[in-house]
């Protein structure tokens, strides 16, 4: 099916049911109950976690196939969100043309960088890329404030000429997709439950899959196996005859090409363009979610990411009230000691509970979630065939006593 291996059918088929039904998934508390807290199935977040999980798919195919670990990525995201910026301001509302621009340009952008990073590998090569992010962030933020409006961002305003749409009149106008406008929601309650159903959503969830689908391609295409060789032993390659740079190339422009639809997807989603996408920080933090999912496997990046943006956005949120909310059945002194203890690991200290869980998940999960998620699976059956066993020999007994 669609040219996939019936593993990888089967896999696409799994995630493309999950996505459909995600903002069902992630609400599973009802509304105003104290778990209620945990549910993150609203279209502002949803869409974060399928932008997000197009620019770890799109990193891994540069770090996990090839093993070159790029520190600058979040440069081509940065571009990808100005240049949707742009489009919208000159052209039309309508996100296809941003989306392709943006697209285009971190594509192109990634060919220029890639061609001169690329002449160096291992630390080298990652000094290399978090360089030029920082070029292009300092750029952003000062040298090029005509282009970019500098520390404010790009953003939209009234005389915005968008030769397609018309200049407002009525106010600052919103994305769309043919008429239907990205941030159109449509609330489905089911007793105390509710569910939003998002056109931007689905939107950037079904550019999701397509990158997803391809990814599933190159992983498996001969340009893969390549991808593979590389990142096994490239210098054997080479002594070999074989020039390794052309496939090194085309997969980091592909990466930047990813990166630069997730940034043209979050200006779809909130048009505003700054330089802070373009920090190193933006750029480690995909290194993390590859890292954390599983780096070289398929799946991986988006569980990753999705793990990162929940921690970012749900468990961030939790604070001393909540956890008084949690511990009121206990004494008085008991309750303060237990929200004493955990309040370090909440809210704003979110990041520490996050950096403790990616240390347990590197010393323990090499393979990051994907890894657990194989070992308790194999766990199951393990079980499942010893208790077979069980009954084989009890029913060889039976069979003897009879």
């Amino acid at each position: 099916m669609l040219g996939l291996e019936r593993k990888d059918t089967l896999l696409l088929i799994v995630v493309a049911a999950i996505t459909l039904f995600a903002p069902i998934i992630l609400n599973p508390f009802p509304a105003g109950s104290a778990l209620a807290q945990f549910n993150a199935g609203y279209p502002d977040l949803m869409q974060r976690f399928v932008i997000f999980g197009i620019f770890a798919i799109g990193f891994n195919i540069l770090f996990g196939l090839t093993g070159y670990l790029s520190f600058g990525h979040a440069a081509f995201l940065g571009i990808g969100s100005y240049s949707a910026v742009w489009m919208f301001k000159l052209l039309s509302m309508n996100v296809i043309p941003a989306i392709i621009l943006s697209i285009v340009m971190a594509g192109l952008f990634a060919l220029v960088i890639g061609f001169v990073s690329l002449r160096r590998s291992g630390i080298y090569f990652s000094i290399l890329t978090l360089a030029f992010a920082q070029m292009s962030y300092n750029l952003a933020y000062s040298v090029l404030t005509p282009v970019t409006n500098g520390e404010t961002g790009l953003q939209l305003t009234l005389s915005d000429p968008r030769i397609l749409d018309g200049a407002s009149t009525g106010g600052l106008p919103v994305t769309s997709l043919f008429g239907a406008e990205m941030r159109d929601t449509t609330t489905l309650f089911v007793g105390p439950w509710s569910w939003d159903f998002s056109v931007g959503y689905y939107f950037s969830a079904a550019l999701m899959l397509v990158a997803f689908y391809l990814s599933v391609r190159i992983f498996r295409s001969p340009f893969g196996m390549m991808l593979r060789a590389v990142k096994s032993n490239q210098q054997r390659m080479n002594y070999t005859g074989l020039n390794t740079r052309p496939y090194t190339l085309a997969a980091f422009v592909i990466s930047g090409m990813y990166a630069g639809l997730a940034g043209g997807l979050l200006a779809a989603m909130d048009p505003l363009a700054g330089a802070d996408r373009m920090q190193w920080t933006a750029s480690g933090e995909v290194v993390l979610m590859t890292i954390l999912g599983g780096a070289g496997t398929l799946i991986g990046p988006v569980l990753g990411a999705g793990f990162i943006k929940y921690f970012e956005n749900i468990f961030s949120k939790i604070n001393d009230g909540i956890l008084h909310q949690w511990f009121a059945f206990m004494p008085d002194g008991l309750e303060n000691v237990m929200v004493a203890v955990i309040h370090p690991f909440i809210g704003k200290g979110w990041h520490l509970t996050l950096g403790i869980m990616f240390m347990l998940v590197v010393i323990f999960l090499p393979g990051g979630l994907v890894e657990g998620a194989q070992r308790t699976g194999r766990l199951f059956r393990r079980r499942d065939r010893n208790a077979d066993h069980v009954e084989s020999d009890a029913a060889r007994q039976r069979a003897a006593a009879e």
